[in-house]
């Protein structure tokens, strides 16, 4: 599952190290080296215009200093490298590097999406010390975005509720998911997500687990609930198809190792169907 390593710890205040590992974003992508998507390494930054304002901290792995710094979108990546998606790295490189670079990524898009204030307009300026962006016209705070969301597997006896999500470009089967609003726990989200989807109502609720999922600034929330009562209705909007898979069933391709719903769908896929 994606989470960063055991070995890291967050900063937020840079460091003057002599060998910074550095994520480079362009609006969301990571650079990489083409050949092997190996991280750029020192010599090839060497090469870049990375403005200081533009380069934030992201912690420490170990004693290595690791730091985040985004560029505009004209800018080319260098010779034999190239912008990739954190997506298309799922199982293509160390999960180590996808653990830094969950988080370096939603640091980068923070910091290039509060450069101006949203209240008055006037550039903002970063707080010393603090993951912060500062309005120095009308002290208006802009902090990194958490979008939080429950994820839930519905179990009825021996099956559970998967459901192709309409929205989605992965036709991939998956638990229900959705984001919380304003004001509304995440029990609550399930219970009101389940039943707009799919009509169902739920009960037995049971927290499993949670994980950062940066597309672009998500929390996911997991947990199972149990069937109480209806009958599958679907909303078109947003859900395609939900059915019901047992262990007798043909079960489908669900998401990559790395998200918190490919393990919500293991702990219930019969072992046969792994």
């Amino acid at each position: 599952m994606l989470r960063t390593p055991d070995a890291f710890s967050p900063l937020l205040s840079p460091l003057d190290h002599p060998d910074p590992l550095t994520l480079v974003f362009q609006e969301g992508r990571l650079l990489v080296r083409a050949e092997d998507l190996a991280l750029a390494p020192a010599d090839v930054l060497a090469g870049l215009v990375l403005p200081a304002e533009r380069i934030h901290p992201v912690g420490l792995l170990g004693e290595r200093y690791v730091q985040a710094v985004w560029l505009d979108a004209d800018v080319a990546a260098p010779e034999g490298h190239e912008f990739k998606s954190l997506r298309a790295l799922f199982g293509n490189v160390d999960d180590e590097v996808l653990g830094l670079a969950s988080r370096g990524v939603q640091i980068a898009e923070w910091a290039r999406t509060h450069r101006y204030c949203g209240a008055c307009a006037h550039p903002m300026a970063l707080v010393f010390g603090e993951r912060c962006m500062r309005c120095p016209h009308c002290g208006h705070s802009a902090y990194p975005r958490i979008s939080p969301a429950m994820i839930v597997i519905v179990r009825k006896e021996d099956k559970v509720l998967l459901a192709l999500h309409a929205q989605s470009p992965y036709k991939r089967y998956a638990p229900l998911a959705g984001f919380l609003e304003a004001g509304e726990s995440a029990e609550e989200a399930v219970h009101r997500e389940v039943y707009e989807e799919v009509g169902l109502r739920v009960h037995n609720l049971r927290y499993i687990g949670s994980q950062s999922w940066p597309f672009p600034h998500s929390l996911m929330i997991a947990f199972t609930a149990d069937y109480l009562s209806g009958e599958i209705r679907v909303d078109p909007d947003e859900i395609a198809e939900a059915r019901w898979f047992g262990p007798d069933d043909e079960w489908p391709d669900t998401s990559p190792g790395a998200s918190i719903s490919h393990t919500l769908v293991n702990m219930h896929r019969p072992a046969a169907a792994r």
